[in-house]
């Protein structure tokens, strides 16, 4: 359990040897958030945050034993909250994806091994873990082409 732990929080905002998710959006305004290179096919930083946080509320419902009724497809989830310029949503947003950090972390916390054997939650955090620490690379590298990325990282 100590090591999912680990994992969990830094992916999230425990800088191992690569950075977390909230060091790779701290600072980033609405403005920021929304933008995306002329030309190319690339989500914005606010597209991959709202994918982030869908993944993550959904866990969370799961392991709950709550049923989850927000079905979307994977390029719907990109779009869960509207984007603007207005930073107060762009706030939102990431007090969303931290809330449901905690959740997700305080739910893993309140469960025991024999849960996380019996309905493979192991694995479905495992992948949680590893899809937030990819997308995070990518929000870096959106960072990096905008000219955001603070030069001491």
């Amino acid at each position: 359990m100590g090591l999912l732990l680990n994992v969990l929080d830094t992916t999230f905002d425990k800088e191992s040897w690569y950075a977390p998710f909230r060091h790779a959006i701290e600072g980033i305004t609405a403005e920021q958030a929304n933008w995306r290179p002329a030309g190319e096919a690339t989500k914005t930083i606010w597209e991959n945050v709202n994918h982030l946080i869908y993944y993550k509320e959904r866990l969370a419902v799961n392991m709950e034993g709550r049923e989850w009724t927000h079905h979307l497809d994977g390029n719907e989830t990109f779009s869960l909250t509207e984007q603007t310029n207005d930073e107060k949503e762009w706030k939102k947003v990431v007090e969303r994806a931290e809330d449901v950090q905690r959740r997700l972390r305080q739910i893993l916390s309140n469960t025991s091994v024999e849960e996380l054997d019996q309905n493979s939650l192991e694995a479905k955090l495992i992948d949680i873990m590893l899809h937030d620490a990819y997308h995070t690379g990518q929000i870096i590298q959106i960072r990096k082409m905008q000219g955001s990325w603070p030069s001491h990282r």
